[in-house]
């Protein structure tokens, strides 16, 4: 099968029984369902640029298993120039939807479970890195969107999985049968869970021999028998449901998306199993699965940055202040700390590495503090965007009011009217754009957009502390300490 277009993949999803939960309901139309519907245009976006010539280089790539073309999203890296073209990928796509584009989860567990499974076949003469490259290869030839499912509830955090009071607290084998297994569990906070045709399920920490049933990684179709979503919330989410509310929205056409993800006794074959009861292995799925996608965030957010700083600088504009030089200043501060982000992406892509199976990883101390950075500077970032905007972000009337035609005034003035009288903008720029910039950027920094961008700058991935023991482990003190003995002359 060729590339799909971006209509085909909508139209595929059409195709799915996936069960969706919302406001403790099932949702019948989920693909069509106003709060959820731009979050797929978000996925269809990494489709229809991969359609695009002008793109056609950075979007699409020659697969290693097959020699096909495919989606870059379903690729295998194979050099640090394909590491560095997945950041540059993910900026732009940032860039064209100013959210969450969900595909990079299943790419970079793509990477890591690909190099891991050689590895544990390599110690016990498994064939999961057979059956991962035949999955990968039905994926490729697909063209399909695949989420990476990695974070566990965890129930008591101070216990192990096979501590806790309730075993579901992390995913594990039920049962293990001749034709597979059965799993029971869920997966929290997955982005694009509801937009992706297959899961890939991954341990979420390091474990030991009592865990040997939560060692689990394996592939299942999105609408298997038993497996169903309950989607999370956002702020500002139901303004997607007010009736052309298309201004209050923000961002009216692109959003991100996380849902709750339980298995309930889901049966999973021997041909998608990638981890079974080797708990060493746990722990190596999770680093490099957790370097990626750190890798990962050097490039969207940075993309999603641009934006953030394109309507700041329209803001000023429309305000009249884009020549007062406290206002280039702080424009300067956001594109230096957006910057700063992308040179943490492409560093550790440069410095990445060949693994045993061939692809290539990226070096894991940059990577994290790639992310490590991510969590602090998006704030600043969405500080300096809040400054320069003004209160009236968070205080302007609703889109109804501008467009009410109820009478107030003692001359016949209607309330749009004295809502545009009164929010008007410099002169040559409408009431309206000035209106749409405010709701772009309050969408951006504390509505729903926020949780793609900000929250998930400091909680995807890992939140801070992830990173730091990470940096603690690769950042060699001991080495460094040897480097002043030997200059200072202490023996």
């Amino acid at each position: 099968m060729a590339l799909m277009t971006a209509q085909e993949y909508i139209e595929s999803l059409r195709n799915l029984k996936t069960r969706v939960y919302m406001f403790g309901e099932e949702i019948e139309n989920w693909v069509d369902h106003p709060m959820i519907r731009p979050s797929i245009n978000c996925v269809a976006m990494t489709y229809a640029l991969a359609q695009d010539p002008q793109y056609a280089d950075l979007m699409t790539v020659k697969s290693s298993l097959t020699g096909h073309t495919v989606n870059r999203f379903t690729h295998l890296h194979q050099s640090t120039e394909d590491l560095i073209n997945k950041v540059k990928m993910q900026r732009l796509l940032g860039q064209k939807t100013a959210s969450c584009f969900q595909r990079c989860v299943g790419m970079d567990a793509f990477n890591a479970v690909f190099s891991s499974t050689y590895e544990i076949d390599e110690k016990y003469g498994t064939h999961y890195h057979e059956n991962f490259k035949n999955f990968l290869t039905m994926v490729q030839d697909n063209d399909l969107t695949v989420d990476g499912a990695m974070t566990d509830p965890k129930g008591d955090r101070s216990k192990a999985p096979s501590q806790q009071a309730d075993p579901d607290m992390y995913v594990h084998v039920v049962e293990r049968r001749p034709d597979g297994i059965v799993v029971c569990g869920a997966k929290c906070h997955q982005t694009g869970s509801i937009n992706s045709h297959w899961h890939i399920f991954m341990p979420t920490i390091s474990m030991g021999e009592a865990d040997k049933d939560w060692a689990v990684s394996f592939a299942c179709p999105t609408d298997a028998e038993g497996m169903y979503m309950i989607y999370g919330r956002q702020s500002c989410d139901t303004r997607k449901l007010e009736e052309g509310a298309s201004i209050d929205v923000g961002n009216a056409k692109f959003g991100g998306q996380e849902a709750l993800v339980v298995l309930d006794h889901v049966f999973i074959p021997n041909e998608y199993i990638f981890l079974n009861g080797e708990y060493e292995f746990a722990g190596m799925i999770v680093e490099r699965f957790a370097g990626y996608h750190r890798q990962s965030y050097g490039g969207c957010k940075v993309g999603v940055g641009d934006v953030v700083i394109g309507a700041t600088a329209l803001a000023a504009e429309y305000n009249g202040v884009e020549k007062a030089s406290a206002v280039k200043d702080k424009l300067i501060e956001m594109t230096h700390l957006n910057e700063t982000l992308y040179c943490c992406g492409i560093a550790c892509s440069s410095q990445g590495f060949k693994t045993k199976a061939g692809n290539y990883q990226i070096d894991l101390l940059l990577a994290n503090v790639c992310k490590q950075n991510v969590t602090r500077f998006p704030y600043e970032i969405v500080r300096l965007a809040e400054d320069v905007a003004g209160g009236l972000m968070v205080t302007m009337p609703s889109q109804k009011d501008f467009e009410s035609d109820t009478v107030v005034g003692r001359n016949g003035e209607t309330i749009g009217d004295i809502c545009k009288k009164f929010f008007a903008a410099r002169e040559g720029v409408s009431t309206e754009d000035r209106q749409r910039v405010m709701r772009f950027l309050e969408n951006m920094c504390l509505g729903a957009a926020a949780v793609g961008y900000r929250t998930e700058s400091m909680h995807g991935a890992g939140s801070p502390q992830a990173q730091r023991i990470m940096i603690a482990r690769q950042g060699n003190i001991q080495g460094k300490k040897q480097l002043a003995k030997d200059i200072a002359g202490i023996q």
